[in-house]
Protein backbone atom coordinates (compact mmCIF):
# COMPACT_ATOMS: atom_id res chain seq x y z
CA UNK A 1 0.00 0.00 0.00
CA UNK A 2 1.48 3.35 -1.06
CA UNK A 3 1.77 6.15 1.46
CA UNK A 4 -0.90 8.82 1.18
CA UNK A 5 0.56 12.28 0.52
CA UNK A 6 -1.40 15.50 1.00
CA UNK A 7 0.06 18.57 -0.66
CA UNK A 8 -0.89 22.22 -0.72
CA UNK A 9 -0.19 24.13 -3.93
CA UNK A 10 -0.50 27.91 -3.71
CA UNK A 11 -1.05 29.88 -6.89
CA UNK A 12 -2.70 26.71 -8.17
CA UNK A 13 -4.95 28.44 -10.71
CA UNK A 14 -1.99 30.27 -12.17
CA UNK A 15 0.40 29.21 -14.89
CA UNK A 16 3.18 27.20 -13.24
CA UNK A 17 1.03 26.28 -10.25
CA UNK A 18 -1.66 24.57 -12.31
CA UNK A 19 0.95 22.44 -14.08
CA UNK A 20 2.49 21.46 -10.75
CA UNK A 21 -0.99 20.42 -9.57
CA UNK A 22 -1.30 18.14 -12.61
CA UNK A 23 2.09 16.56 -11.97
CA UNK A 24 1.40 15.97 -8.27
CA UNK A 25 -1.97 14.36 -8.98
CA UNK A 26 -0.33 12.06 -11.50
CA UNK A 27 2.24 11.13 -8.85
CA UNK A 28 -0.48 10.08 -6.40
CA UNK A 29 -0.76 13.16 -4.18
CA UNK A 30 -4.02 14.39 -2.74
CA UNK A 31 -3.86 18.06 -3.72
CA UNK A 32 -5.45 21.10 -2.13
CA UNK A 33 -5.24 23.83 -4.77
CA UNK A 34 -5.22 27.35 -3.32
CA UNK A 35 -5.61 30.56 -5.30
CA UNK A 36 -7.16 34.00 -4.81
CA UNK A 37 -7.93 34.18 -8.56
CA UNK A 38 -6.33 37.61 -8.86
CA UNK A 39 -4.29 36.43 -11.82
CA UNK A 40 -5.22 32.79 -12.32
CA UNK A 41 -8.22 31.04 -13.79
CA UNK A 42 -10.39 28.46 -12.04
CA UNK A 43 -10.59 26.28 -15.14
CA UNK A 44 -6.80 25.85 -15.08
CA UNK A 45 -7.16 23.55 -12.06
CA UNK A 46 -7.59 19.82 -12.57
CA UNK A 47 -10.98 18.67 -11.25
CA UNK A 48 -9.26 15.93 -9.24
CA UNK A 49 -7.80 18.57 -6.90
CA UNK A 50 -9.73 20.19 -4.06
CA UNK A 51 -9.90 23.86 -5.00
CA UNK A 52 -10.10 26.52 -2.29
CA UNK A 53 -10.28 30.28 -2.77
CA UNK A 54 -8.26 32.37 -0.36
CA UNK A 55 -5.21 34.56 0.11
CA UNK A 56 -1.87 33.68 1.69
CA UNK A 57 -1.89 37.18 3.21
CA UNK A 58 -4.83 36.20 5.48
CA UNK A 59 -2.86 34.75 8.37
CA UNK A 60 -5.84 33.48 10.35
CA UNK A 61 -7.32 31.74 7.34
CA UNK A 62 -3.97 30.16 6.47
CA UNK A 63 -3.70 28.72 9.97
CA UNK A 64 -7.16 27.21 9.77
CA UNK A 65 -6.42 25.69 6.36
CA UNK A 66 -3.31 23.94 7.69
CA UNK A 67 -5.16 22.70 10.77
CA UNK A 68 -7.92 21.20 8.63
CA UNK A 69 -5.78 19.38 6.07
CA UNK A 70 -2.54 18.42 7.88
CA UNK A 71 -0.36 18.87 4.82
CA UNK A 72 2.68 16.70 4.23
CA UNK A 73 4.13 19.07 1.64
CA UNK A 74 3.70 22.69 0.62
CA UNK A 75 4.44 23.88 -2.93
CA UNK A 76 4.42 27.67 -2.76
CA UNK A 77 4.01 29.23 -6.20
CA UNK A 78 1.66 32.13 -5.37
CA UNK A 79 3.33 35.42 -6.27
CA UNK A 80 2.95 38.47 -8.45
CA UNK A 81 6.03 38.00 -10.58
CA UNK A 82 6.48 41.31 -12.38
CA UNK A 83 10.06 42.41 -11.85
CA UNK A 84 9.86 45.75 -13.66
CA UNK A 85 6.48 46.70 -12.22
CA UNK A 86 7.58 45.78 -8.69
CA UNK A 87 9.39 49.13 -8.40
CA UNK A 88 6.01 50.87 -8.65
CA UNK A 89 3.92 48.48 -6.48
CA UNK A 90 6.31 48.10 -3.58
CA UNK A 91 3.74 47.63 -0.81
CA UNK A 92 1.72 45.10 -2.83
CA UNK A 93 4.92 43.27 -3.77
CA UNK A 94 6.15 42.85 -0.20
CA UNK A 95 2.74 42.05 1.29
CA UNK A 96 2.02 39.32 -1.26
CA UNK A 97 5.44 37.95 -2.09
CA UNK A 98 7.12 38.25 1.31
CA UNK A 99 4.56 38.52 4.12
CA UNK A 100 2.28 35.97 2.46
CA UNK A 101 5.22 33.56 2.24
CA UNK A 102 6.10 34.06 5.90
CA UNK A 103 2.51 33.24 6.86
CA UNK A 104 2.88 29.91 5.06
CA UNK A 105 6.29 29.19 6.57
CA UNK A 106 4.97 29.81 10.08
CA UNK A 107 2.03 27.49 9.46
CA UNK A 108 4.34 24.84 7.99
CA UNK A 109 6.50 24.91 11.12
CA UNK A 110 3.51 24.82 13.47
CA UNK A 111 1.92 21.90 11.64
CA UNK A 112 5.13 19.90 11.04
CA UNK A 113 5.14 19.92 7.24
CA UNK A 114 7.74 17.50 5.87
CA UNK A 115 9.06 19.81 3.18
CA UNK A 116 8.35 23.33 1.91
CA UNK A 117 9.01 23.79 -1.81
CA UNK A 118 9.42 27.41 -2.86
CA UNK A 119 9.66 28.89 -6.34
CA UNK A 120 12.05 31.80 -6.13
CA UNK A 121 13.53 33.45 -9.24
CA UNK A 122 16.84 34.23 -10.93
CA UNK A 123 15.86 37.83 -10.19
CA UNK A 124 17.69 37.28 -6.89
CA UNK A 125 21.04 37.36 -8.70
CA UNK A 126 20.78 40.93 -9.97
CA UNK A 127 23.00 42.01 -12.85
CA UNK A 128 26.55 41.30 -14.03
CA UNK A 129 26.75 37.83 -12.46
CA UNK A 130 26.98 35.59 -15.51
CA UNK A 131 26.45 32.78 -15.84
CA UNK A 132 24.18 32.68 -12.79
CA UNK A 133 25.15 29.77 -10.53
CA UNK A 134 23.73 28.73 -7.18
CA UNK A 135 27.07 29.46 -5.50
CA UNK A 136 26.90 33.19 -6.26
CA UNK A 137 25.86 35.63 -3.53
CA UNK A 138 22.50 37.11 -4.59
CA UNK A 139 22.39 40.85 -5.25
CA UNK A 140 18.78 41.55 -6.27
CA UNK A 141 18.09 44.98 -7.73
CA UNK A 142 14.30 45.16 -7.84
CA UNK A 143 11.69 44.72 -5.09
CA UNK A 144 10.49 41.46 -6.61
CA UNK A 145 13.95 39.89 -6.44
CA UNK A 146 14.49 41.34 -2.96
CA UNK A 147 11.27 39.73 -1.69
CA UNK A 148 12.17 36.37 -3.20
CA UNK A 149 15.64 36.39 -1.66
CA UNK A 150 14.21 37.39 1.71
CA UNK A 151 11.96 34.31 1.63
CA UNK A 152 14.95 32.14 0.75
CA UNK A 153 16.80 33.48 3.79
CA UNK A 154 13.76 32.98 6.00
CA UNK A 155 13.43 29.36 4.90
CA UNK A 156 17.06 28.74 5.77
CA UNK A 157 16.53 30.31 9.20
CA UNK A 158 13.38 28.24 9.76
CA UNK A 159 15.28 25.09 8.87
CA UNK A 160 18.15 25.87 11.21
CA UNK A 161 15.96 26.70 14.21
CA UNK A 162 12.84 24.60 13.67
CA UNK A 163 13.97 21.80 11.36
CA UNK A 164 11.64 22.74 8.48
CA UNK A 165 13.00 21.11 5.34
CA UNK A 166 12.86 23.16 2.17
CA UNK A 167 13.69 23.01 -1.53
CA UNK A 168 14.16 26.25 -3.46
CA UNK A 169 13.87 26.55 -7.23
CA UNK A 170 14.95 29.58 -9.21
CA UNK A 171 13.09 29.28 -12.54
CA UNK A 172 13.39 31.91 -15.23
CA UNK A 173 11.28 33.21 -18.10
CA UNK A 174 8.90 30.25 -18.09
CA UNK A 175 6.31 30.12 -20.87
CA UNK A 176 3.71 27.67 -22.16
CA UNK A 177 0.07 26.70 -22.11
CA UNK A 178 -2.14 28.43 -19.50
CA UNK A 179 0.10 31.47 -19.20
CA UNK A 180 -1.97 34.60 -18.62
CA UNK A 181 -1.43 36.22 -21.99
CA UNK A 182 -3.64 39.12 -20.92
CA UNK A 183 -1.09 40.39 -18.36
CA UNK A 184 0.62 43.32 -20.07
CA UNK A 185 3.30 43.79 -17.41
CA UNK A 186 5.04 40.43 -17.52
CA UNK A 187 5.62 37.24 -19.55
CA UNK A 188 6.94 38.52 -22.86
CA UNK A 189 5.98 35.39 -24.80
CA UNK A 190 2.34 35.71 -23.74
CA UNK A 191 2.30 39.46 -24.43
CA UNK A 192 3.65 38.95 -27.94
CA UNK A 193 1.25 36.14 -28.83
CA UNK A 194 -1.70 38.12 -27.44
CA UNK A 195 -0.70 41.14 -29.53
CA UNK A 196 -0.38 39.02 -32.66
CA UNK A 197 -3.92 37.71 -32.19
CA UNK A 198 -5.11 41.32 -32.04
CA UNK A 199 -3.08 42.51 -35.00
CA UNK A 200 -0.86 44.71 -32.83
CA UNK A 201 2.93 45.19 -33.12
CA UNK A 202 5.32 43.59 -30.65
CA UNK A 203 6.68 46.07 -28.05
CA UNK A 204 10.46 45.88 -27.68
CA UNK A 205 12.13 47.94 -24.96
CA UNK A 206 15.44 49.43 -26.01
CA UNK A 207 17.29 47.80 -28.91
CA UNK A 208 15.98 44.30 -28.18
CA UNK A 209 19.45 42.88 -27.69
CA UNK A 210 18.91 42.05 -24.02
CA UNK A 211 19.10 38.28 -23.55
CA UNK A 212 17.19 35.69 -21.57
CA UNK A 213 16.90 31.90 -21.61
CA UNK A 214 13.22 31.09 -22.16
CA UNK A 215 12.04 27.95 -20.37
CA UNK A 216 9.14 25.77 -21.49
CA UNK A 217 6.75 24.72 -18.71
CA UNK A 218 7.21 21.04 -19.58
CA UNK A 219 10.84 21.31 -18.46
CA UNK A 220 10.03 23.02 -15.15
CA UNK A 221 6.82 21.74 -13.52
CA UNK A 222 7.76 18.03 -13.45
CA UNK A 223 10.99 18.70 -11.57
CA UNK A 224 9.24 20.88 -8.99
CA UNK A 225 6.58 18.23 -8.35
CA UNK A 226 9.08 15.36 -8.14
CA UNK A 227 11.50 17.18 -5.87
CA UNK A 228 10.04 16.04 -2.52
CA UNK A 229 10.80 12.44 -3.55
CA UNK A 230 14.52 13.25 -4.01
CA UNK A 231 16.30 13.28 -0.62
CA UNK A 232 19.42 14.89 -2.09
CA UNK A 233 17.31 17.93 -3.04
CA UNK A 234 16.30 18.75 0.53
CA UNK A 235 17.60 22.06 1.89
CA UNK A 236 19.18 22.94 -1.45
CA UNK A 237 18.71 25.65 -4.09
CA UNK A 238 18.39 24.90 -7.81
CA UNK A 239 18.31 26.96 -10.97
CA UNK A 240 15.79 25.34 -13.31
CA UNK A 241 15.02 26.14 -16.93
CA UNK A 242 16.51 26.42 -20.39
CA UNK A 243 20.24 26.64 -21.07
CA UNK A 244 20.33 28.63 -24.33
CA UNK A 245 19.88 32.43 -24.10
CA UNK A 246 18.19 34.38 -26.89
CA UNK A 247 17.87 38.10 -27.52
CA UNK A 248 14.40 39.62 -27.35
CA UNK A 249 14.67 40.30 -31.10
CA UNK A 250 15.43 36.63 -31.74
CA UNK A 251 12.57 35.56 -29.48
CA UNK A 252 10.13 37.88 -31.23
CA UNK A 253 11.07 36.47 -34.63
CA UNK A 254 10.65 32.89 -33.37
CA UNK A 255 7.22 33.75 -31.93
CA UNK A 256 6.13 35.29 -35.22
CA UNK A 257 7.28 32.16 -37.01
CA UNK A 258 5.30 29.95 -34.59
CA UNK A 259 2.22 32.13 -35.05
CA UNK A 260 2.60 32.32 -38.83
CA UNK A 261 2.93 36.11 -39.14
CA UNK A 262 5.55 38.64 -40.22
CA UNK A 263 7.82 40.25 -37.63
CA UNK A 264 6.35 43.67 -36.76
CA UNK A 265 8.19 45.25 -33.79
CA UNK A 266 7.47 48.51 -32.00
CA UNK A 267 10.71 49.76 -30.44
CA UNK A 268 10.15 51.67 -27.21
CA UNK A 269 12.49 53.52 -24.82
CA UNK A 270 14.69 51.23 -22.74
CA UNK A 271 13.51 50.52 -19.20
CA UNK A 272 15.42 49.78 -16.00
CA UNK A 273 16.11 46.05 -16.26
CA UNK A 274 18.94 43.56 -16.18
CA UNK A 275 20.45 43.44 -19.67
CA UNK A 276 21.57 39.82 -19.75
CA UNK A 277 20.29 36.96 -17.59
CA UNK A 278 21.01 33.28 -18.04
CA UNK A 279 21.82 30.53 -15.59
CA UNK A 280 23.67 27.24 -15.42
CA UNK A 281 21.77 24.07 -14.56
CA UNK A 282 24.54 21.62 -13.74
CA UNK A 283 23.27 21.14 -10.19
CA UNK A 284 19.66 20.30 -11.11
CA UNK A 285 20.94 18.03 -13.90
CA UNK A 286 23.11 16.14 -11.42
CA UNK A 287 20.62 15.80 -8.56
CA UNK A 288 17.55 15.12 -10.72
CA UNK A 289 19.32 13.42 -13.65
CA UNK A 290 17.50 15.76 -16.00
CA UNK A 291 18.22 18.07 -18.90
CA UNK A 292 15.67 20.26 -20.75
CA UNK A 293 13.73 18.24 -23.30
CA UNK A 294 12.15 21.02 -25.37
CA UNK A 295 13.81 23.43 -27.77
CA UNK A 296 12.53 27.00 -28.00
CA UNK A 297 10.94 26.17 -31.36
CA UNK A 298 9.12 23.15 -29.92
CA UNK A 299 7.87 24.99 -26.84
CA UNK A 300 6.66 28.01 -28.80
CA UNK A 301 4.88 25.75 -31.28
CA UNK A 302 2.98 24.04 -28.45
CA UNK A 303 2.06 27.33 -26.80
CA UNK A 304 1.04 28.91 -30.11
CA UNK A 305 -1.40 26.06 -30.79
CA UNK A 306 -2.98 26.61 -27.36
CA UNK A 307 -3.11 30.40 -27.78
CA UNK A 308 -4.87 30.13 -31.13
CA UNK A 309 -7.45 27.88 -29.50
CA UNK A 310 -8.21 30.09 -26.46
CA UNK A 311 -7.99 33.40 -28.32
CA UNK A 312 -6.88 36.86 -27.27
CA UNK A 313 -7.35 38.08 -23.73
CA UNK A 314 -7.85 41.67 -22.69
CA UNK A 315 -4.89 43.31 -21.00
CA UNK A 316 -5.76 44.42 -17.50
CA UNK A 317 -4.29 47.44 -15.74
CA UNK A 318 -2.71 46.80 -12.38
CA UNK A 319 -4.71 49.51 -10.65
CA UNK A 320 -3.40 51.79 -7.93
CA UNK A 321 0.36 52.26 -8.03
CA UNK A 322 2.47 53.30 -5.06
CA UNK A 323 4.79 55.35 -7.28
CA UNK A 324 4.31 56.72 -10.79
CA UNK A 325 7.65 58.51 -11.11
CA UNK A 326 9.69 57.00 -13.99
CA UNK A 327 6.88 54.63 -14.94
CA UNK A 328 7.44 53.47 -18.56
CA UNK A 329 5.05 55.43 -20.81
CA UNK A 330 3.72 52.22 -22.40
CA UNK A 331 2.40 51.14 -18.97
CA UNK A 332 0.38 54.29 -18.47
CA UNK A 333 -3.33 54.34 -19.11
CA UNK A 334 -4.39 56.10 -22.33
CA UNK A 335 -4.88 59.76 -21.56
CA UNK A 336 -3.00 59.54 -18.25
Amino acid sequence: MTESKTSLVTGAAGFIGSHVVDELLNRGHRVVALDDLSGGFRDNVDARAQFVTGSVTDVGWVGRLFAEHRFDYVFHLAAYAAEGLSHFIRRFNYENNLIGSVNLINAAVNHEVKCFVFTSSIAVYGRNQLPMTEELTPQPEDPYGISKYAVELDLRAAHELFGLNYIIFRPHNVYGERQNIGDRYRNVVGIYMNNILQGKPLPVFGDGEQTRAFSYIGDVAPIIARSVEVPAAYNEIFNVGADQPYSVNELAREICRAMGVDFRPQYLPARNEVQHAYATHDKVARVFDYRPQYTLEQGLSRMAAWVRKVGARRSQSFGALDIEKNLPPSWREPGA
